[in-house]
């Protein structure tokens, strides 16, 4: 019987020939605020390699932005994080400390700046283009959000979300499928088992998906 076809490579940058627009973001990112899981891309006309400081803002800790698997980044995606804060419970917003000069004897009064935590996104989570998604926030396993979204709150699992501020449009699958999804998750499958059953996780019903299930 002849070997089955190797897997596609998760520690290749540019995982399509001849798109260098492409790039998988495990093995591009640096800082260790960021986690990515495999196989997750983001596609740039530009240059995709500048992700970590051009779609990444505000990023200067402690909380992390975390990547599930097969995830997709539509071109222009950003993540705004905590550090885009401002104080809104004084006359002004402006951040007078950071700009220098004795200024910065007053440092103190950033300490109380709105935290929200890590921002999460699960795995195979499809983000469309040029949507903005602000600190703290997760997005679901399985979720899509629609071009130009602005995510300023969680989005659940499985759903599609769209619009300014995003909010659900539907859900892809009801409430007993959602479960049966989560509890199969495929992206954990060993990768020689996931390439066996490409078909059934592209387009098959959650039947066929449990059926195909490493046992």
């Amino acid at each position: 019987m002849p070997p089955f076809p190797a897997p596609a490579d998760p520690t290749a940058l540019h995982p399509m020939e001849g798109q260098p627009r492409v790039v998988l973001l495990k093995p591009l990112v640096t800082s260790p605020l960021i986690e990515v899981g495999e196989f997750s891309y983001y596609d740039d006309p530009d240059d995709p390699t500048a992700f970590e400081t051009r779609n990444v803002l505000h990023h200067y800790g402690p909380e992390k932005l975390v990547i599930g698997k097969f995830c997709a980044l539509a071109t222009g995606v950003r993540f705004l994080m905590n550090g885009a804060n401002h104080r809104m419970d004084g006359p002004s917003t402006f951040p007078f400390p950071m700009m220098g000069g004795s200024w910065t004897d007053h440092r103190g009064l950033l300490a109380d700046l709105p935290v929200r935590g890590d921002t999460v996104i699960g795995n195979d989570v499809w983000i469309g283009h040029g949507a903005t998604v602000m600190p703290g926030v997760r997005i679901g396993h399985g979720a899509i959000v629609a071009a130009g979204s602005v995510v300023t709150r969680d989005i659940p699992d499985y759903t599609v979300a769209g619009g300014n501020p995003a909010r659900v449009i539907r859900h892809r699958y009801d409430e007993k499928d959602t479960a049966r999804l989560l509890d199969l998750a495929w992206w954990d499958w060993p990768l020689d088992h996931l390439t066996a059953h490409l078909p059934t996780v592209m387009s098959g019903t959650v039947d066929a998906l449990e059926a195909a299930a490493p046992r």
